[in-house]
């Protein structure tokens, strides 16, 4: 079979041969459908984050995949299934966050990722996951199922944003985030279809026109660049934020937020910053967090009740969203144009099979 793959060599990344997967015990072989890109993916190609599978030289990519069941293999789901697998693998024979049911959790070196660190991804022709790991969604979203992944980032920062606020009633009405990439407009898209938001803001660094500043401003947000409003000028030059979503991996917006947030305000840190030592307030760091109850979480990865929140939640939004989110899926033969970046680009795919009803 045919998978995208990046040399450990060179970091060059080419279509390569592969067996066709076998399914182990407790494993269905699953057919690839769509596998989506994002800046995680670039990472790992420029050799900034993740790590190859031990005795390989090569990674498969791609942790943002959709597929349809091909062998159940005594599982419970049946042939035809479009599935959702879950990023995560317990490493070497696990540890107890896998038992326990919370590989989210895991600390560093206590996991593997598919596509990431330590094990093959889903930019193949066929997959095999353990059926605990493949979330169930309706056929009809199959083309859109790449998309979950990203969205249960965003579920489980969600979760934890609200579980810091569960000691007292919290009725946020005003959010920011920061970042007007796919993962911000996919959050900025949610957040939209909640009642408890009444009004939304998207920072970036853009100059008009720009794609991601029409849809956000078409979402119904105010756009704000940063380049004339720093994060911790957002109060004084429009309002304080009851959440903040940070997905920049800028390292000053975690100590910016803060002054962003109104009192019992929550930020939840998404981004994962290079290193880089400055200086800032440390005691009106401090200070606002104690006297105002403000709140910051950090989050990474998710598990399978973020993506069935993420199913939901992308059944919510219209089609039209989707049509300016999405701006290209392309099959292997131009795979590299997944990969391309450019103002026009917001979410790509590389396709490996349409999907067709059983």
């Amino acid at each position: 079979m045919k998978a995208i793959a990046v040399s450990q060599d060179d970091r060059s990344l080419d279509v390569i041969e592969k067996p066709r997967p076998e399914p182990a015990e407790g494993e269905a072989l699953v057919k690839t459908l769509r596998v989506g890109v994002d800046g995680t993916d670039h990472e790992v190609i420029e050799g900034g984050h993740g790590g190859f599978p031990e005795d390989d030289d090569h990674l498969v990519l791609g942790h943002e995949a959709v597929g349809v069941v091909e062998d159940p293999n005594g599982t419970t789901l049946e042939v035809g299934d479009v599935v959702v697998p879950t990023v995560r693998r317990p490493p070497n024979g696990g540890n107890e966050y896998f038992e326990r049911g919370e590989p989210d959790m895991a600390p560093s070196g206590m996991y593997h990722e598919r596509g990431i660190v330590g094990e093959h991804g889903f930019m193949a022709e066929y997959f095999t996951s353990p059926a605990e790991f493949l979330v169930p969604i309706p056929a009809e979203m199959a083309d859109l199922g790449f998309l979950v992944e990203p969205l249960s980032i965003t579920e489980k920062a969600m979760e934890l944003a609200e579980a810091s606020r569960s000691s007292f009633t919290w009725d946020p009405e005003t959010a920011l985030i920061l970042g007007n990439g796919s993962l911000g407009l996919l959050t900025l898209a949610m957040l939209r279809n909640d009642e408890n938001y009444d009004r939304l803001y998207m920072l970036g660094r853009r100059d008009r026109p720009d794609p991601t500043v029409d849809l956000l401003e078409e979402l119904g947000a105010t756009y704000v660049d940063s380049r004339k409003t720093p994060v911790d000028m957002i109060q004084e030059v429009h309002e304080p934020m009851d959440f903040v979503f940070e997905a920049t991996g800028y390292a000053k917006h975690a100590v910016q937020l803060v002054h962003a947030l109104a009192p019992n305000g929550v930020g939840a840190l998404l981004g994962v910053p290079g290193p880089w030592e400055f200086e800032f307030d440390g005691g009106a760091f401090h200070k606002e967090f104690v006297l105002h109850n403000k709140a910051l979480v950090g989050s990474v990865n998710s598990h399978v009740r973020h993506f069935e929140s993420a199913v939901d939640h992308l059944a919510e939004m219209d089609d039209w969203f989707f049509d300016d989110l999405i701006t290209g899926v392309y099959g292997l033969g131009e795979f590299e144009r997944a990969f391309e970046d450019g103002d026009t680009i917001i979410k790509t795919a590389v396709e490996f099979a349409q999907y067709e009803e059983r």
